[in-house]
């Protein structure tokens, strides 16, 4: 892994923030539509990792349809599925996935990976980085020999 690599990796499993009730999401998409020209990365993990930036108007467009999608299919009275590294003034923010969240909220040795990720880094192929654990492969490759 390259030194960019590793540091990308250090930082996506470094400390987060949950973004635990529907009016703090708001409060951080505000904050990102401030900024939203500022460089950032959007990463849907499991494409192709993004080389290049967006621009507000795109930042600002995915944070409309993915705050959509969240409050639609996120059935709980709170959020909890959005984590960022500083609120205020956020770099780095995880979006799971309302339909893939295993144990995203609490603590896993191998939590599941989100299913966005903007920062301000340019992103690593994260399932690549951050592969299923072994036992799990194994179990798969014995279900059909």
């Amino acid at each position: 892994m390259t030194e960019v690599a590793e540091e990308y990796a250090e930082k996506f499993k470094g400390r987060f923030v949950g973004i635990l009730r529907w009016e703090q999401l708001d409060e951080l998409w505000a904050t990102l539509n401030r900024d939203a020209g500022g460089g950032w990365h959007i990463y849907a993990v499991g494409e192709e990792p993004p080389v290049t930036t967006v621009t507000a108007e795109e930042m600002n467009t995915f944070i409309e349809k993915v705050d959509h999608l969240l409050r639609e299919e996120h059935e709980e009275d709170y959020c909890g599925i959005v984590y960022a590294d500083d609120p205020q003034s956020p770099s780095f923010v995880k979006i799971f996935d309302p339909n893939n969240l295993g144990v995203s909220c609490g603590f896993s040795d191998n939590p599941p990976l989100p299913g966005w990720v903007l920062s301000k880094m340019p992103p690593i192929d994260l399932p690549e980085a951050f592969p299923p654990p072994g036992n799990r492969r194994r179990w798969w490759q014995k279900l059909f020999a």
